[in-house]
């Protein structure tokens, strides 16, 4: 650029083509050009801000990633998921809920047998003062027997399938099955005047209901089972037809081979080798695969058995009127009861 004279006043560099006045009286000509100079030099800094911003950001992203290098995957994985979307998070969580909500099946709708002891057919248990109780083993309302046998605790988790399988809290669910001997308390030989392994439980808000019993014993015709019957609330179990869901627990055969090796137990080698899930009348059309109660502990100190109910109450109960039966057997194997002995 040519500089101009020493004795010429400039402004910015630039000679004023009128000396004798104020820089703003200079002319359209100069003041566009001071214009457009100044222009320029905000882009260039403009430019230059955006690029330190840029830099900036590319040094965080390269931290970032060294750090995910140097924590492990799994932290650096974890931290990207959090800082990219803070609902992706809750959005798996709650796809992960409902697939796995989708993968359970309604508990099937079993008969309830011929010695439900709910009125449906005569005995009635559960109009008894005492029949909500968590220990079932002995007898009550001035009946003393109390049934012996390997100690086992049966605890049912109730689902709402109606609202997303959450705990069905409030239910009240009643549980019976038969003694060591296979025998039913009110219908069978020897017992009728008894009501032991009968009762019923309230399920909290964790939709757990549990009881203390003793091992079933498998009697002629049938898989060892623990039948049950789940209603709305504890005022309505004194109507059967007030239950929505009918069902039975099929027990574990490993567990079951143990237990029957203790005294008492020495029928139900026998009838247990008459009979598998496939061909029992109840569980036999799937194998009991959505009933099989899973078990843990030991003879000694006893088994703890649990399974997962969910019922659906927007479907009709198919199950759970009782055929005809009586002290001594009742009706036969055919009606999903089998022929306990009458002993």
């Amino acid at each position: 650029m040519r500089r101009a004279p020493q004795n010429t006043p400039t402004y910015e560099g630039r000679a004023l083509p009128r000396p004798d006045e104020e820089v703003m009286d200079q002319g359209l000509s100069f003041d566009m050009q001071t214009m457009l100079g100044r222009r320029q030099m905000l882009r260039a800094v403009g430019l230059g801000a955006v690029a330190v911003g840029l830099a900036a950001c590319g040094a965080g992203t390269t931290t970032a990633s060294t750090s995910a290098s140097t924590n492990g995957s799994t932290t650096g994985s974890t931290a990207g998921s959090t800082a990219a979307s803070p609902s992706s998070s809750a959005a798996g969580s709650a796809s992960s809920s409902s697939a796995a909500a989708a993968t359970l099946t309604e508990i099937p709708d079993e008969t309830a047998g011929p010695y439900p002891g709910d009125g449906s057919n005569g005995p009635d248990v559960l109009s008894q003062s005492g029949i909500v109780r968590s220990d079932i083993r002995s007898s009550f309302a001035g009946s003393t027997g109390v049934a012996e046998g390997v100690p086992m605790t049966l605890t049912l988790s109730i689902k709402d399938m109606v609202n997303g399988n959450a705990p069905f809290a409030g239910v009240a669910v009643y549980v019976w099955h038969c003694d060591r001997e296979g025998r039913y308390s009110l219908y069978s030989d020897g017992v009728t005047e008894e009501n032991y392994l009968r009762g019923v439980q309230v399920a909290g808000a964790d939709g757990t209901v549990s009881f203390t019993s003793i091992y079933p014993a498998t009697y002629s015709g049938r898989w060892p089972h623990i039948h049950f019957e789940v209603y709305p609330d504890v005022a309505s179990i004194t109507d059967s037809t007030n239950a929505i869901a009918t069902s039975q627990v099929a027990m574990p055969s490993d567990v079951s081979d143990l237990v029957y090796q203790q005294p008492g137990y020495e029928q139900s080698i026998i009838n247990k080798a008459q009979i598998s899930l496939t061909s029992d009348n109840v569980f036999g059309d799937d194998g009991g695969i959505h009933e099989l109660g899973t078990a843990t502990g030991d003879v000694a100190s006893g088994y703890h058995v649990t399974l997962d109910v969910p019922v659906d109450t927007s479907t009709a109960p198919t199950a759970g009127s009782a055929p005809a039966g009586g002290p001594g057997g009742g009706q036969g194997g055919g009606q999903g009861g089998g022929q306990p002995p009458s002993r």
